[in-house]
């Protein structure tokens, strides 16, 4: 057993791979990390979200997701405290702070800290819906666009459990809750 799990640990330095995918030809170090990758190519989906159904292909991919859900926020910036659901959306917020442009426009040279950013300046969307065929520049405005075709709304409000197809209508939703209003009128006392 020891043998074999040395042997196993010496693939990670050898490069070694020994398990092919016989669909794409990917190889993995460990036969489970295969048998995993195949759930890819067959669509299983064994993993379900037991608050709104939706099922994943891996484990992972179920516990981010909950996170929309929990509104668990497990990663902090360190400078301002501001906490994300998403370790790469904490490495793209870490630019503002320290001003690292590193997408370039290839026209006028104009540099964006994000590439949604330089999508935006561009007018490149690369993300196409299947079903309208309308096109997006950020792959998450393509997911929530979805949820009009599938009707799937993720985001549940604590108070009254009505859901919503984003967060920007759950906040919004959310606001009747505590009468907070972030409009004032100058003219008249109303609020919205």
């Amino acid at each position: 057993c020891l043998s074999s799990s040395l042997q196993v640990h010496t693939r990670i330095h050898t490069g070694e791979k020994p398990f092919k995918c016989d669909v794409c030809s990917k190889c993995f170090i460990l036969k489970h990390h295969l048998q995993s990758h195949m759930r890819i190519h067959t669509g299983e989906k064994q993993f379900k979200c037991d608050v709104c159904s939706k099922y994943f292909i891996y484990k992972v991919d179920l516990k981010r997701h909950v996170r929309i859900h929990t509104g668990e926020k497990p990663f902090k910036c360190d400078v301002c405290s501001k906490c994300f659901i998403l370790k790469h959306h904490l490495q793209s917020h870490m630019r503002i702070h320290t001003g690292e442009k590193t997408f370039k426009c290839d026209v006028c040279s104009k540099c964006f800290n994000e590439k949604v950013n330089l999508r935006i300046h561009t007018g490149e969307k690369p993300f196409k819906c299947g079903v309208c065929n309308k096109c997006f520049n950020h792959k998450a405005n393509l997911q929530s666009h979805r949820r009009i075709h599938t009707g799937e709304k993720p985001f549940k409000c604590g108070v009254c459990s009505k859901c919503y197809i984003d967060k920007a209508h759950l906040k919004r939703h959310m606001r009747s809750h505590t009468d907070k209003k972030k409009f004032k009128c100058d003219v008249s006392p109303k609020s919205f």
